[in-house]
């Protein structure tokens, strides 16, 4: 997720995970999320909200060029395109794998903020 989260490598960032702000599944585009891994069922993955259901998503190197999102489904991204495992490697991430929204960074001190959602920055590709 950088560089929205652990800019400098040597300080990561910390981040406190709402549980409770995804309990009617109100997940907006922008929103970082936290999912447990649909390819390592025991790994958790922090990604952005790039696409929900009925959108028509442009990918970046998966297996199709373009898809449109399925219901009970979102399309997840890192900010760092094309070095993140993410749905352009898994496709349309459930609903149901999603366990919770990043809402603050609370370590360390000087990069303590509230984590707006925004849309990632894809340029370049």
């Amino acid at each position: 997720m950088q560089p929205a989260l652990n800019p400098d490598l040597r300080y990561p960032d910390y981040v406190f995970l709402n549980r409770w702000a995804i309990r009617n599944r109100d997940i907006q585009r922008g929103d970082i999320v936290c999912i447990v891994s649909p390819k390592v069922p025991n790994q958790t993955l922090i990604k952005r909200v790039v696409g929900l259901a009925g959108d028509i998503i442009g990918t970046h190197g998966y297996k199709i060029g373009a898809l449109q999102v399925p219901e009970g489904h979102c399309w997840l991204e890192g900010d760092h395109v094309g070095h993140s495992m993410d749905s352009n490697t898994f496709g349309p991430i459930s609903l149901g794998l999603v366990t919770a929204k990043a809402t603050h960074i609370v370590w360390p001190p000087n990069r303590w903020q509230h984590l707006q959602p925004a849309k990632p920055n894809h340029e370049g590709c």
